[in-house]
């Protein structure tokens, strides 16, 4: 798995520049063509192009997002079960993960309220999917919106795509699998390991040709939005971007919980966050991270059982972000959250983190904002676009993840201090 990830992560920044080229290719030539007498047959060769590249992504999602929950789910449960410090800290990191997506939703939904995307550039970029709807569920009763949530045939769910039960009961198959022997455990285990790999080696396939789909898909775009595209896209990058730093922020919170002065806190996290911004990786910050988490006073049992467990499950900013991008789609199409959309979304954005750790930017765009989409009935359309300029917001959100990464060490200190 590690050198599968390393390989793939060897390729992540050459495909992120190649879709960022698409993009801004795609974009100038539908813009430049748009009054051009051939542009409908253009439009309608670009089209299905850019549709099977999103389908062969929306392929790998069920089986991608189901074998992560049940590998990681089981992967954490055995971690808890080794030791007190590591259940603890794995609680902290459920809570604050919660918490992160419950900002966000409160955060992304009001600012989009108080300021909108530009009216011409949404209508351009909605038609340019193809006018896609969804129909949003309903919710008569809430009894009958909980019993939605257990899936009567899994295998149903899986077919038609209906992430809320196929997320519940991949979370209790991999809390069931935990109590089976061991022998058959690991049997098992492999297995979906086996099935995530594969997955993930297919959307590495699927993502090298991501420049073709970004283009055939960008190049609609432009010819029906034009220019102003690039407006709703950088407004999308500023409200993802702010609720990656905001959340970042309570960060500092975090640290003043755990009794560290703000000032002290700041000076010992600089470092991390400077690797972190440059390199937009969680693990090339560790080093930093220790000697940050070692100059705050972290003990070493802290630094050494919480620090990894926090970079290896805990990224505070993908909640936020994951349902900020599935909220902000929702705006551009049209589709009205309510109450219960959102708490559904906030609860896939919090399993789907736990479980996503350790993929690539660009293969954990997809997985983890494609099952919030689905579950909240909005389309997915949009999601190839959004990708070209995640790398914007990824540094934010890296930043973050590093800074809450040393704040949770140092509390977890505490919460392991009045445990004793």
């Amino acid at each position: 798995m590690a050198k599968l990830l390393n390989v793939i992560r060897a390729a992540g920044a050459q495909t992120t520049v190649r879709i960022l080229l698409a993009l801004a290719a795609g974009l100038t030539v539908g813009a430049a063509l748009a009054e051009h007498p051939s542009i409908d047959r253009i439009i309608a060769v670009a089209d299905p192009i850019g549709g099977l590249w999103l389908d062969a992504l929306r392929m790998t999602i069920v089986p991608l997002v189901f074998s992560l929950l049940v590998v990681g789910v089981s992967a954490a449960a055995g971690t808890a079960a080794a030791g007190g410090t590591a259940a603890r800290a794995l609680g902290l990191f459920g809570v604050l993960l919660l918490t992160s997506a419950l900002f966000s939703a409160l955060a992304v939904s009001g600012v989009l309220a108080a300021w909108p995307a530009p009216q011409a550039a949404v209508a351009g970029l909605r038609e340019a999917a193809g006018n896609s709807t969804q129909k949003v569920p309903d919710f008569p009763t809430m009894g009958a919106w909980l019993r939605a949530f257990i899936p009567t045939n899994p295998i149903e769910a899986a077919a038609e795509t209906n992430m809320a039960p196929l997320v519940v009961f991949a979370l209790l198959f991999g809390l069931a699998l935990t109590r089976i022997r061991a022998e058959l455990r690991s049997g098992l285990t492999n297995v979906f390991q086996a099935v995530m790999d594969t997955m993930l080696v297919l959307v590495q396939w699927v993502l090298l040709v991501a420049p073709i789909g970004v283009f055939a898909l960008a190049l609609i775009v432009g010819a029906k939005a034009g220019f102003g595209a690039a407006g709703a896209l950088g407004h999308y990058i500023l409200i993802l971007s702010g609720v990656c730093i905001s959340v970042g922020l309570l960060s500092y919170l975090i640290a003043l919980a755990a009794g560290v002065p703000l000032l002290a806190f700041a000076r010992a996290a600089a470092p991390a966050q400077a690797v972190a911004f440059s390199t937009q990786s969680s693990i090339a910050s560790l080093p930093a991270m220790i000697a940050g988490t070692r100059q705050l006073g972290a003990s070493e049992a802290s630094i050494g059982v919480v620090l990894p467990l926090a970079v290896s499950l805990f990224r505070i900013t993908s909640p936020a972000a994951n349902l900020g991008v599935a909220i902000y789609c929702a705006h551009v199409f049209g589709v009205p959250l309510n109450a219960a959309l959102l708490t559904a979304g906030i609860g896939v954005a919090t399993v789907i983190s736990l479980a996503s750790v350790g993929l690539p930017g660009q293969i954990t765009f997809f997985t983890t904002t494609g099952p919030i989409c689905l579950i909240m009935g909005v389309p997915l359309e949009l999601l190839p676009i959004l990708l070209a300029v995640e790398t914007i917001p990824d540094i934010f959100r890296t930043v973050g993840n590093v800074t809450a990464d040393i704040a949770v060490t140092c509390l977890a200190k505490g919460v392991e201090g009045r445990a004793r």
